[in-house]
């Protein structure tokens, strides 16, 4: 592991060990530290008898402090250096590379790493050049429109009449804004109450629970008493002589027999029953919770920025120019091969993943098809034959079975044209639905991504594997042999 930049190093001589920050007027006390002399007066104010150092814990006398002016400069020219441009924040590195896809600044060892390996990374001056190009040219075209509002202004024509209509719409967007805000803290204040009232019913039966217990275990000591004192007079009477034992004889064997343990009921019926109503209460509100988390995200959320990454794609696959549609060829295309391409299955990747958050991206999928769509962990396997199950890291939907084991229909009568795939990363979940319907097709809880990104994960027609099974056992190929490449995916805009 390398050890800490010459920057790291700088920062670390230059810092006061209680703030953690440059020096700031740094001193000196007895033993020799420096620290802040802000950071020491306070750590000194609450001291009585003896001051001791924060570092060594070697205590002093009294109180005192010499300036350290040339410890003092240090700090200033440290500040100066580190203050020079931005760093990444995990290798304290400057930020010289730009990533296209991401829009990001990068350091040149997050530039070598997994995430980026099939990103254009261009020089971070470079990259400004550009954009400042078209911020350039978007500037000159708001110049143009600038301008010719103006002169639209100094002829007068339907000023007035635009000034009103302005002034209407932002009345109206204002009654609008405030409806919503009434709304929301009214939902907020249900959502509250509902909240209160499930934990006092929680509270209430973990008190009559722990009533319940205490009863119980009253009942068991008084019984058990009973019986130990039993135990001893039956002992007793063992040690008699056989004419004073027989006595009483018939007494004593119907105490014997009266005489029984009955330990309490686990849990007692009208008990049972009100755990089992809170239970059911809070299935639901999580429920609807859920669909209403659900609903929000993808009412308010834009949709993910999806599109096809081409060094992913199997040989047989055609990707659109934008990168959205998907269809299948016949013959395969003249393309390079490397260990990131499909080389049976005929899938594709999604550009860039995701390594958290939540996302969610539609797509067409036509009809009579043969197709699998979802996402798929970036480690996973790409070469040879898959095995497309989550114990795998791919998580699927596929017209319409999971890829699970054993494998669920999900045939949906009329078949949906168009489907979302939602990804709640820290959620640990993926679900699909059909567009615009908040009841899942099929949902998968507790995913397995390991801290790895995510990808979204394509797959169309069966063609690859039969053809390429045939070319094994020496037959003829042909058209024929290709299944489900008639329709294509495409990613909505």
């Amino acid at each position: 592991m390398a050890g800490p930049s010459p920057a790291e190093q700088l920062r670390a001589e230059a810092s006061c060990p209680v703030c953690l920050e440059l020096f700031q007027d740094p001193v000196s006390i007895p033993c020799g530290h420096s620290f802040c002399r802000g950071c020491i007066e306070r750590c000194w104010e609450s001291s009585r008898g003896s001051f001791c150092c924060p570092r060594c814990r070697n205590a002093a006398p009294e109180p005192s402090l010499r300036p350290n002016r040339e410890l003092g400069h240090v700090a200033d020219i440290a500040r100066g250096l580190l203050a020079a441009g931005p760093r990444c924040g995990r290798h304290r590195e400057p930020l010289r590379l730009f990533c296209r896809e991401e829009r990001a600044l990068l350091c040149p060892e997050c530039g070598r790493s997994r995430r980026h390996r099939l990103h254009r990374l261009v020089p971070a001056e470079q990259a400004a050049r550009e954009y400042k190009e078209q911020i350039q040219s978007r500037l000159q075209a708001l110049k143009e429109e600038r301008e010719k509002y103006l002169e639209s202004r100094k002829s007068g024509a339907g000023r007035s009449l635009h000034l009103d209509q302005t002034r209407s719409e932002g009345q109206r967007m204002e009654r609008e804004f405030r409806e919503s805000q009434r709304e929301f803290r009214e939902s907020q204040r249900f959502l509250e109450e509902q909240q209160r009232l499930l934990l006092a019913r929680l509270g209430d039966l973990e008190r009559d629970m722990g009533r319940a217990r205490d009863e119980a275990l009253a009942k068991v000591s008084e019984e058990l008493s009973q019986l130990d004192t039993l135990i001893w007079e039956m002992e007793g009477k063992f040690q008699q002589p056989p004419s004073q034992f027989l006595q009483d004889i018939q007494e004593l064997l119907d105490r014997c027999e009266m005489m029984k343990f009955h330990p309490p009921a686990e849990i007692s019926p009208d008990l049972q029953r009100s755990l089992e109503d809170f239970a059911q209460r809070n299935v639901l509100v999580r429920g609807t919770l859920r669909r209403c988390q659900d609903s929000l995200m993808f009412q308010l959320q834009e949709p993910a920025d999806v599109t096809l990454d081409p060094s992913t794609a199997h040989r047989h696959l055609r990707l659109s120019e934008d990168g959205k549609e998907l269809r299948g060829l016949l013959l395969p295309a003249d393309v390079p091969d490397h260990p990131g391409r499909f080389d049976f299955e005929p899938c594709v990747l999604g550009r860039g993943g995701f390594s958290s958050g939540r996302h969610f991206w539609e797509v067409e999928v036509g009809q009579g098809g043969v197709w699998a769509l979802g996402v798929m962990r970036e480690s996973s396997r790409r070469r040879g034959r898959l095995s497309l199950t989550p114990k795998e890291g791919v998580w699927a939907l596929e017209a319409f079975h999971s890829l699970t084991s054993p494998r669920a229909n999900l045939r949906l009568q009329p078949p949906p044209r168009r489907l979302r795939v939602s990804l709640d990363y820290e959620g640990r979940r993926v679900a699909f639905f059909s567009a615009g319907d908040d009841v899942p097709i099929l949902e998968y809880t507790r995913a397995a991504f390991e801290g790895q990104t995510v990808l979204p994960w394509f797959r169309i027609g069966l063609g690859a594997r039969l053809r390429e099974e045939r070319a094994a056992l020496g037959q003829v190929s042909s058209p024929l042999d290709w299944v489900g490449f008639g329709v294509s995916l495409r990613i909505c805009p």
